[in-house]
């Protein structure tokens, strides 16, 4: 990861995390995330049924529901931070002897911390209750809107209300970040020993990054199981047998008993495409973006 040492390079950090975290839930990412979250929500439904059931909320806009406002927040807050708060931990780190693969797990995992606290915890609140309320069209009435379930969860629980799971947000995003950066980097230094740019002063293409960042976004899917009790955490699907006033604890033995060690692994296939997508975006088009900035604002 480029250093962040000038003070236009600084803010542009901020603007181009948000851009790209726009662009990436905009495109594929937020199709992604409905599949999986119905996934991981619905536990005995197969792939393809998944599809179908988000086909039958919504048509081709099944796919984006919760995109806006919700995801649309998130990503121009969410991407803003992670870029920021990454790329600074990044500087630090590399300043006092860090190499490529520790500065980035170390930065990937404060930036997704802080950005667990800062925004992500009430947009994935309000994303996944979008996504998981129950349909009562099926019985010929109305659904609520974004705005009513957002002042209906606000009026139940005040600002707990709209962050329910928030810390396993936060365990889910310092691990996902951690992974990504951290393992985008391992595969980095794999990609020039076997290229022989062992010297960190000779960049690699875009193509190299890319499928660095793919890699590293793929297997950050490990922590799935974090992700099912998170959603199941946000949930507002009905279940007469779902405990009440879920903690992490609680939720990872509800779904053990309900689905097995399974369970705690559904939606694991699309989670590993937005994982590749959102790596990808944030790591290996954030990198190029930076250099780029760079460039063009030492070149003054």
């Amino acid at each position: 990861m480029v250093a962040i040492e000038k003070g236009e390079i600084k803010a542009s950090a901020l603007l181009l995390g948000a851009g790209l975290n726009f662009f990436e839930v905009t495109s594929l990412g937020q199709p992604l995330e409905v599949i999986k979250t119905t996934m991981a929500a619905n536990r005995s439904d197969a792939f393809g049924m998944a599809l179908r059931r988000i086909w039958a909320r919504g048509g081709f806009f099944g796919f984006y529901q919760g995109l806006i406002p919700w995801a649309w927040i998130e990503a121009s807050s969410k991407g803003a931070v992670l870029l920021f708060v990454a790329s600074e931990t990044d500087r630090a780190t590399r300043s006092i002897g860090f190499g490529n693969f520790s500065a980035g797990i170390t930065s990937g995992m404060m930036g997704g911390l802080v950005q667990a606290y800062a925004t992500v915890g009430f947009c994935t609140c309000m994303k996944t209750a979008e996504i998981t309320k129950q349909k009562v069209m099926e019985a010929g009435g109305k659904p609520a809107s974004t705005w009513s379930t957002f002042r209906d969860a606000y009026n139940r629980g005040g600002i707990r209300g709209i962050n329910k799971g928030v810390n396993a947000v936060a365990v889910r995003q310092v691990t996902n970040w951690g992974s990504r950066f951290g393992l985008s980097r391992m595969a980095e230094n794999t990609i020039r020993s076997v290229t022989g740019k062992t010297d960190e002063s000779q960049k690699l293409n875009a193509g190299e990054k890319i499928l660095a960042s793919g890699l590293g976004g793929g297997l950050s899917a490990w922590n799935q199981p974090i992700e099912v009790v998170r959603v199941e955490m946000q949930s507002m699907k009905a279940d007469p047998n779902r405990p009440a006033n879920l903690n992490m604890l609680s939720t990872v033995r509800y779904i053990y008993q309900e689905n097995g060690l399974r369970g705690l692994y559904r939606g694991v296939t699309p989670r590993v495409g937005l994982g590749i997508w959102q790596t990808v975006c944030m790591v290996a088009f954030g990198d190029m973006a930076k250099e780029t900035v760079e460039k063009l604002v030492g070149g003054k």
